[in-house]
């Protein structure tokens, strides 16, 4: 890696860090609200996960999260206090019952607030619109070799279809599909070589050489992972056909120059949804071949997510 690319590589890092930079200390609140170091204290200053869990009534899961991140720390500012209500609630979440921080905190999960909010939904379209073109970057320049082979292409979960338009851009041999709800597809810009088409992928995904998902896993319970990707196995072609999943891959023990920023993302997933959450290997081991694929391959490339293949 030549010089150029590892100061870029920082720069974007330290842009991750500031955009998730209150996340140490909403989780370190949280970890207060819960009484974690008096549990600890209590117990001679060392205990298991489990015993701890029950000590101060939260899921093992994301106290297990919540303790993941907290060993790390990023620095910066924070956000507008909407933006920052779920995480005053980031205890609901970890409780037994679990529970969406976000619908505590605003009375509807993320989506229908969404729906009604023109604003809130801007900011966050536009946010999406702005990563999907700095992320099929990052792709083509880090993993171009992908895309190759692959007459049609269908973006599931796409939105605006930025991300879709900016691989047939990138890969003008690619005919794309940008699939997603109704309502979403309809407000879509329409791009040369990419049609929109609404549906459910919990239903049905249209067919193509193969399938692409971008930040929409992690939004779901690895129970609705495996039905997302059991669709998407079912569109593609058995034998030449793959599903292509850039999302995050956190490597438990281990670092790399974005470890931090998964974490604190992970924690962004646990305050505004009710079941998301970033995957370790083993994790995606589970989602993917609980989905009937045969086989995976995981890319790390200079990005926060990774480019995982996964083959019929």
């Amino acid at each position: 890696m030549d010089a150029k690319t590892i100061k870029a590589e920082k720069a974007e890092v330290e842009i991750w860090q500031y955009v998730f930079g209150f996340t140490p200390m909403a989780v370190v609140k949280c970890a207060i609200e819960l009484g974690i170091a008096d549990a600890v204290e209590s117990r001679g200053g060392a205990v298991s996960l489990p015993d701890l869990a029950s000590a101060v009534a939260c899921s093992p899961s994301a106290l297990g999260r919540i303790m993941r991140e907290k060993r790390r720390s990023v620095s910066a500012d924070g956000g507008q206090p909407r933006d920052a209500a779920p995480w005053h609630r980031l205890r609901t979440r970890a409780s037994p019952e679990g529970g969406s921080a976000f619908e505590a905190a605003h009375g509807e999960d993320i989506w229908e607030f969404g729906s009604h909010n023109a604003a809130q939904s801007k900011i966050f379209n536009d946010g999406m619109a702005s990563h999907a073109r700095r992320a099929v970057s990052e792709i083509v320049e880090g993993c171009g070799g992908v895309f190759e082979g692959i007459g049609s292409l269908v973006d599931v979960g796409g939105g605006d279809g930025t991300a879709i338009r900016c691989i047939v851009e990138a890969c003008p041999w690619i005919w794309g599909i940008n699939f997603d709800l109704p309502h979403v597809v309809s407000a879509a810009q329409q791009g040369h070589g990419v049609e929109h088409v609404a549906g459910d992928m919990f239903k049905h995904v249209p067919n193509a050489d193969a399938a692409f998902l971008m930040w929409v896993l992690h939004d779901w319970s690895d129970d609705e992972c495996v039905q997302i990707l059991t669709k998407c196995r079912e569109a593609v072609p058995k034998v030449t056909g793959k599903v292509i999943i850039a999302e995050a891959v956190i490597a438990e023990g281990e670092e790399d120059g974005y470890s931090d920023v998964k974490l604190a993302l992970d924690m962004v997933m646990m305050a505004h949804t009710d079941k998301g959450k970033e995957r370790t290997f083993e994790e995606w081991d589970l989602v993917i071949k609980g989905a009937g694929f045969s086989s995976f391959t995981v890319k790390h490339i200079a990005s926060i997510f990774s480019i995982i293949e996964a083959y019929p």
